[in-house]
């Protein structure tokens, strides 16, 4: 049995158990199209964030002028996260490794002299120049050149894998705190069934059994809000870390309507959501070849090639031109000094090194088809639990929460007017929780596999922008 199936069998049974129940009064009590006034709700909207995402939006549970929305967080994420501070360091020094790489070598300046008394010494002044033969320095800058792109993919990666996190942590804290709303709602509602069943104990139409059973069901949902609670302070500190900053930081989290100017402060958990778009299949496998986990793979490719051709152009020895002057006392003149000295490569030819480049470059093209088809394998499924979660949120929405909502109104009004017994209340109380729950559960999984996707297409943008201007400064602030 799939897990949709799993999830909506015990609830929709539940629902199905309590419609005869309600039907009894919906002459008198018409379902309407607005969520009744018990019911705190959550509406969430995904901003555009990548070509994944259209939109980005949640809810807060509390009005604050203190909330943050999705957009300031990421944005001090990206700017104080010291994970990306330390990416961008790797990319300023790989600036200084690629600027090295193409310095010629220095001249080197030698003097000598031989014996100690003037009359006979011998005084020689040789300045001698490396010449690099067979495309030593170009190869060099090459192999520096690709090592720099691939610090910048890495910047990317980076930033795509704080982003993805950030939004993650963002609905985690935002579904934590709608579910907190939700856990004190339930405990009013539990603490009016128990109001309700004292008082009919009191006229005598129900036994002080099910007032006992009303009394420990407020105390389950006592308990739920508790955990609600940790669960909330745990969410919080995730995106805190996230941030790069203390928990003290992140009071509230607020979600922004598409054109809103102000944060969302009246949640509303039945309203009408935008959430993240499903892509088709051709337009992930399209945003796969933009990725820049792929992009590092096929640039690693191309490095390796690089050292293999420097180590191959190692195998051409260089040659030493010196030039200088030598005064010898004795005969009383000057004489002038030329050289030229070559290794002669009749044992090292560099033959291991080059063996050691060509079959690492070999090991990095079939490590770049592994990750081709470990990031294809991982996009499709990131689709499939996107479009799975998001039509279970959808049928959630439109189906499931309004009946168990009108299954728990109705229940309620009727066995306040003696029609229905205490356990018919408490079983639309336990479904509408249970649905409620659910909800939460399946939104954060559509924005999670949302953000999985923005995660593995990454930041091209980036990329483009760096590796076309390799001398840009870039600073982490």
């Amino acid at each position: 049995m799939s897990p949709f199936f799993k999830i909506f069998s015990p609830l929709a049974l539940s629902a199905g158990i309590l419609c005869p129940a309600t039907s009894s009064i919906a002459s008198t009590q018409a379902f309407s199209a607005e969520p009744p006034a018990s019911l705190r709700t959550l509406s969430v909207t995904f901003a555009a964030t990548s070509p994944a995402t259209s939109s980005t939006s949640s809810t807060s549970s509390t009005s604050s002028t203190s909330s943050l929305t999705l957009p300031v967080v990421l944005d001090r994420a990206l700017k104080a996260n010291p994970q990306v501070a330390a990416a961008m360091r790797e990319v300023q020094a790989q600036q200084g490794v690629m600027r090295q790489a193409g310095m010629l070598p220095n001249p080197e300046l030698a003097a000598t002299v031989e014996d100690t008394q003037k009359a006979t010494r011998t005084t020689t002044v040789q300045l001698s120049q490396l010449i690099e033969l067979g495309g030593k320095r170009s190869a060099r800058m090459t192999a520096a050149e690709r090592q720099y792109d691939i610090a910048v993919i890495e910047l990317a990666m980076k930033r795509a894998e704080i982003h993805a996190a950030v939004v993650s942590y963002f609905y985690e804290v935002l579904i934590a705190q709608e579910r907190q709303r939700l856990a004190r709602s339930s405990t009013d509602l539990a603490q009016t069934v128990t109001q309700a069943a004292s008082k009919r104990v009191l006229t005598g139409k129900i036994s002080p059994l099910e007032e006992t059973k009303a009394r420990v069901a407020e105390s389950a949902i006592r308990i739920e809000l508790a955990q609600a609670n940790s669960d909330l302070i745990n969410a919080r500190q995730q995106l805190a870390a996230v941030m790069g900053s203390h928990l003290s930081v992140i009071e509230t989290v607020a979600a922004q309507s598409p054109g809103a100017t102000s944060p969302l402060t009246q949640p509303n958990l039945m309203s009408p959501l935008n959430l993240p778009n499903v892509p088709s299949l051709s337009e992930i496998m399209a945003s796969m070849q933009r990725s820049p986990i792929l992009l590092r793979a096929r640039t690693e490719v191309d490095r390796r090639h690089a050292l293999s051709q420097v180590e191959r152009s190692r195998r051409v020895p260089d040659i030493t031109l010196s030039a200088g002057a030598k005064r010898d006392e004795q005969l009383g003149r000057n004489q002038a000094i030329f050289g030229v000295s070559i290794p002669l490569p009749l044992f090292d030819r560099n033959q291991g090194n080059l063996q050691e480049t060509v079959s690492r470059t070999d090991k990095a093209r079939d490590e770049l088809s592994a990750t081709e088809l470990r990031l294809g394998s991982e996009l499709m499924q990131a689709h499939q639990r996107l479009s799975v979660a998001r039509d279970e949120t959808i049928l959630m929405q439109k189906d499931l929460l309004p009946g168990a909502q009108t299954a728990y109104d109705a229940s309620l009004k009727g066995f306040e007017f003696g029609k229905f017994s205490f356990l018919d209340v408490l079983d639309a109380q336990r479904t509408l929780l249970q649905a409620q729950s659910q909800y939460l559960r399946t939104l954060s999984d559509t924005h999670r596999a949302s953000a999985e996707i923005v995660r593995l297409t990454g930041d091209a943008t980036l990329i483009a922008a760096l590796i076309s201007d390799p001398t840009a400064s870039i600073s982490p602030f």
